[in-house]
Formats: structure tokens, C-alpha cells, sequence
């Protein structure tokens, strides 16, 4: 690691360890001993974001922990550095599918329809909001499902859709369904999840695997701009809301173990052989 790399490591670790001070530029530069240009430079290049970009990530972090605890949009936003609630909305808008006041009150407001399919991998439970699917998860029964779905979005008025019915939703399980167990093709569905700004990169990116292919954890980092972030972005990749519409079944350990599986290393490692299988046709 270059004497540079250090500064610009030390740099980053500055603005997380205080993400809502008011970083400026020059401020920054001046800490590391760097000129402002060549650090704007470089930092993009080895964390993948500007040093601005990196701030606001950052905060958003740490906004989205203060949601999940229960605090309020107002509280969360001000406590995380923004200095208004418009700033906040305006960088949650380009980093989150959903509002952070939908999801931190559990979804009040928020209409949620759901359907349960069968697949040769068990019981799969498809969400959507009128803007796209929610969450996607495989289960043993119904009522567990259920019950997850209820956990994450308390506050939602949750709707079953009709058996037999022809909405998008139905038609968007059946296209899953379809993937999964029949060779069908890779449904290309609208989402509509929260995510740090951390993992929405991370999810984004694994979507860009092909079905058939991997990739390891290591990679998937350097891939997002955030090579030093592994233990980060395994997180993120655990944390999966859309189960096989985000692939993250296609990454692996380092020394290309299974690794973990938020819905069981058997079913993991069934999704690879079954694409695997399919490539190579």
C-alpha cells in the first residue's frame, strides 16, 4: 500500500467516524496533507465515491440504524448530520427505492399485496407496493411467511392476492416460478426495497451476474468502488430482501465455499447447479 493509499484510507476513516461534521474539500485535504484536486481524484478511484458521495452515504447509514430504532424521520435525519429534512429526502430519493418514512414507520401508508407459489425449493412469497416487489422469500409454511412479511412491515395494510386472479403480481410470481423450476427466462421485475446506500450498489451489482456465473465477495467490492468493504458488503448480500430477482446465491467465500445463504445453503447451492446446468446447454 502506497503512502498515498494510507492518507486517502485515513481520510475516508475520518468522515465515518464523524459523518454528519460539515467536511468540506479543502478541510479534508488539508488533514491528510494532500491538495484537494489530488484527493478528490484519488479517493474516487480507490473507495469508488467522491468524498461528498462517501459523506452522504455515511449519514445515510447511520439514518437508516436510527429508523430501525424507532426514531422519527426528523430525529433520524438531524442526528445523522443533514441539515434539513429536503437535503435528506433529496439524497434518500438517489440511494433508497423505498421513502425512509414508509420503511422506518414499518411501512404506514404503504398498500403491500402478496402471493405464496410452490417450487421444487419450497413455499416462495412475492410482495409488492404499487411501485414494484417488495420482497421476495422462500419459507416452510404460509403462515411463516406471513409472519415475516408482518415483522418487517407491521404498519402496511397487507393484502393476499386473489387465487386465480390475472394482476401483475400473480403474473410476476408465476414468471419467478417459471425461472426456478422450468428453465424459463430470467424475469427482469421492478423493485421497490430499502437499502443503505452501501447495499442498494451492492444488490445493483449482483443483478448484473448472469445467470450461470459468480462471483466472490472480494469482487463484488471491488466491483461497487468499496474493495476494503468485504465484511460490509457480505452483510449486504445477507441482507437480501429479493430472493433469486437479486442473485445473491451467485457469490461466494474466497476459496469458493458455499458461504451463507439467508434461506438455507441446500437451497443455495440447488439455484447454482440448476443455472449451471442451464448455461451450459
Amino acid at each position: 500500500m502506497t503512502d498515498t493509499d494510507r492518507r486517502i484510507i485515513e481520510a475516508a476513516a475520518r468522515i465515518a467516524g464523524e459523518p454528519g461534521a460539515d467536511w468540506s474539500l479543502d478541510g479534508l485535504a488539508e488533514s491528510v496533507a494532500l491538495s484537494p484536486h489530488y484527493l478528490q481524484r484519488r479517493f474516487k478511484r480507490l473507495v469508488g465515491l467522491s468524498p461528498l458521495q462517501y459523506r452522504n452515504a455515511m449519514r445515510l447509514e447511520r439514518a437508516r440504524g436510527a429508523l430501525r430504532d424507532g426514531r422519527s424521520v426528523t430525529d433520524a435525519a438531524f442526528e445523522a448530520g443533514f441539515g434539513s429534512l429536503s437535503r435528506f429526502y433529496a439524497e434518500a430519493g438517489r440511494g433508497l427505492g423505498m421513502r425512509p418514512a414508509e420503511y422506518g414507520a414499518g411501512g404506514e401508508g404503504l398498500a403491500i399485496d402478496y402471493a405464496v407459489g410452490e417450487t421444487s425449493l419450497g413455499l416462495l412469497l412475492m410482495a409488492a407496493t404499487e411501485r414494484g416487489i417488495c420482497a421476495v422469500r422462500f419459507g416452510e409454511t404460509v403462515r411463516q411467511l406471513e409472519q415475516e412479511l408482518a415483522g418487517e412491515f407491521p404498519a402496511a395494510i397487507r393484502r393476499p392476492a386473489p387465487i386465480g386472479g390475472d394482476e401483475a403480481l400473480l403474473r410476476w410470481l408465476r414468471a419467478l416460478e417459471a425461472f426456478i423450476d422450468a428453465g424459463g427466462p430470467s424475469p427482469d421485475l421492478p423493485l421497490h426495497v430499502f437499502g443503505t446506500a452501501l447495499q442498494i450498489r451492492t444488490w445493483r451489482f449482483l443483478t448484473s451476474i448472469p445467470v450461470g456465473g459468480q462471483a466472490r465477495y472480494k469482487d463484488v467490492a471491488r466491483a461497487i468502488g468499496a474493495p476494503r468493504a468485504v465484511r460490509a458488503v457480505a452483510s449486504a448480500v445477507g441482507a437480501n430482501p429479493a430472493a433469486v430477482l437479486v442473485p445473491c446465491h451467485r457469490v461466494l467465500r474466497a476459496d469458493g465455499g458455499e458461504g451463507g445463504y439467508r434461506w438455507g445453503l441446500e437451497r443455495k447451492r440447488r439455484l447454482r447447479e440448476r443455472e449451471a446446468a442451464r448455461d451450459a446447454q
